[in-house]
């Protein structure tokens, strides 16, 4: 370790200044470290609008087909919740309106991930004090991490612009849908820096910044609604309305990237400031000390207490959700007479039982949909735990593996059910109507969110090296949902999102078939998951 560090030491000193000292390397390991997550992110974000173009093109090939599909868009605040205002019926403009708030939504979580890992994360570790004992600036980690970030979200531009390209829709409107996913990556990178100064727990930092990222699709949901131009102040008052507010194919609103910038450059300031007056290790909201008396008596209640927080945030974010989506569900009632394509649309996610009926089961399995990622996350707080060293204190003691892993079951799969009724109580306040219905229709989703929860608890019990790549598998089914519909593919490819075996509620019949089908399907998965890992060594 000693000539290791001695080694490093002259490299460190060739930094510009002191506080800056180190960062070159730091940058090098911070890249060597994610060299296969910044191309796997640029790859599907790229390939997504390499897709939706693809399909527009093929789907609406003449004006007037989307010159209707434009005017449907104007008129009827419920889609434009769902999918923004469209600024332009060509095939470019089609596909900015389409995916440019999901590829910075993507964009954002992807820097998130990235300031964190390589901030916070390095700090609670140790990690960070052993670097920074070598020559290493105070300010080097955040600007590694920051940099990092931005040649991830430069990638990802790159991708961006160069799938719009081979698709036919290069020149200026590629340029300006490319930069803004990737400043909405960096704006979020910078609140996750300074997010990352306040918190003491990577988890938590992660956690606040993603409920970041959600208020701001939230707010630029109902700032759409309101608006059908963009120009809601709701929607100026999240960075994902401010992606759409680029106009990329249309008049592109080149003065938005500035608006961008400068806030990215306001968020730095404050990180750095804040990065500079605390310790190493420290936070500006410290955690609070515990009793003096221990009063967790079970491995259950050592996850409910590490995880209350988060499934906190998560139940008042999908009651805030559901009321949102709730109060413009009278407005899909207006898509009547010759709308034909725009009812398709509904149909296909939400059944054809009627408009509004249609409507709310496309907004429960939304719901759906997301509440598989919270899933995700919470099943994998197991290798966390495991990976950092603090699963081992606990099962050297009386506890054995399956019962400290099913504490973390109970909280991911129950946990589910919780935020789901939220959110059908949320449908219900916002639409007033039909509390029965909404929540059956709420409650349906949880088999096929059990089974991808479940397929994570497989893979972490046999291969948990792999078990991160629960979250590709639910993005999978998130994008086949959101985007399948309005693109009208094929079946056998939605079929491969379990959500996509549902039945249709409210206003469809109930097929239990399916449902139970796939809860079985779960109850396996998590068999073997848990034989898997009471066999195999824990990793160390």
């Amino acid at each position: 370790m000693t000539a290791t560090t001695a080694g490093a030491m002259p490299v460190a000193r060739t930094g510009g200044s002191r506080r800056l000292a180190g960062t070159g390397p730091l940058l090098r390991l911070a890249l060597r470290r994610d060299r296969v997550m910044i191309p796997v992110w640029a790859v599907v974000v790229g390939g997504s609008f390499a897709s939706v173009a693809s399909s527009f093109g093929s789907l609406y090939d003449t004006v007037a087909e989307r010159a209707e599909l434009q005017r449907t868009m104007t008129a009827n605040g419920s889609l434009r919740a769902l999918y923004g205002p469209m600024f332009s019926n060509s095939i470019g403009g089609l596909t900015s309106w389409r995916v440019v708030a999901f590829g910075a939504a993507f964009a954002a979580v992807m820097s998130l991930l990235i300031v964190v890992r390589h901030t916070r994360e390095e700090e609670e570790t140790g990690r960070q004090e052993l670097l920074s004992s070598a020559m290493v600036g105070r300010g080097a980690p955040l600007t590694a991490a920051l940099l990092a970030a931005l040649i991830a979200n430069a990638a990802v531009a790159v991708a961006t612009m160069g799938a719009l390209a081979n698709s036919g829709l290069g020149g200026t409107g590629s340029l300006a849908m490319g930069l803004a996913v990737a400043g909405v990556g960096m704006l979020f990178a910078c609140t996750a820096a300074i997010v990352a100064q306040i918190t003491e727990s990577a988890r938590l930092a992660k956690g606040l910044t993603a409920a970041v990222v959600g208020a701001a699709f939230i707010l630029k949901a109902a700032g759409d609604a309101g608006e059908a131009d963009g120009s809601s102040v709701l929607t100026w008052l999240s960075p994902l309305g401010w992606a759409e507010n680029v106009r990329a194919y249309a008049d592109e609103r080149w003065w938005v990237l500035l608006v961008m910038a400068a806030a990215v450059a306001v968020q730095a300031c404050v990180a750095y400031t804040l990065t500079g007056r605390r310790d190493i290790g420290m936070s500006f909201l410290s955690a609070r000390p515990g009793p003096a008396e221990g009063r967790l008596g079970s491995a259950a209640g050592l996850a409910w207490r590490l995880q209350r927080g988060s499934l906190f945030g998560w139940g008042i974010g999908f009651l805030a959700a559901g009321a949102v989506f709730g109060g413009i569900t009278d407005g899909a009632t207006e898509l009547v007479g010759g709308n034909e394509q725009t009812r398709q649309i509904i149909e296909r996610m939400g059944g054809q039982q009627g408009l509004t009926d249609s409507f709310l089961a496309a907004m429960t399995g939304m719901l759906g949909m997301v509440a598989a990622l919270y899933v995700v996350a919470s099943v994998l707080r197991l290798y966390g735990e495991e990976t950092s060293g603090r699963a081992e204190p606990v099962l050297a003691g009386a506890v054995g593996r399956l019962r400290w892993a099913a504490g973390y079951l109970v909280i991911a799969f129950g946990g589910a059910v919780l935020i789901m009724v939220l959110g059908g109580l949320g449908l219900f306040l916002g639409y007033g109507h039909n509390l029965p219905g909404i929540l059956g229709a709420a409650l349906v989703q949880l088999p096929a969110v059990w089974v991808l929860g479940a397929l994570v608890v497989l893979l972490y019990g046999a291969y948990p090296r792999a078990a991160v790549a629960g979250w590709a598998v639910a993005g999978l089914a998130l994008a086949l949902g959101w985007i399948g519909p309005a693109l009208n593919l094929p079946q056998a490819l939605m079929d491969l999102s379990p959500f996509g075996h549902l039945p249709k509620l409210p206003g469809g019949e109930m097929a239990w078939t399916p449902a139970l089908v796939l809860t079985g399907i779960a109850v396996a998965l998590v068999a073997g998951g848990l034989a898997g890992l009471r066999r195999r060594s824990m990793l160390s």
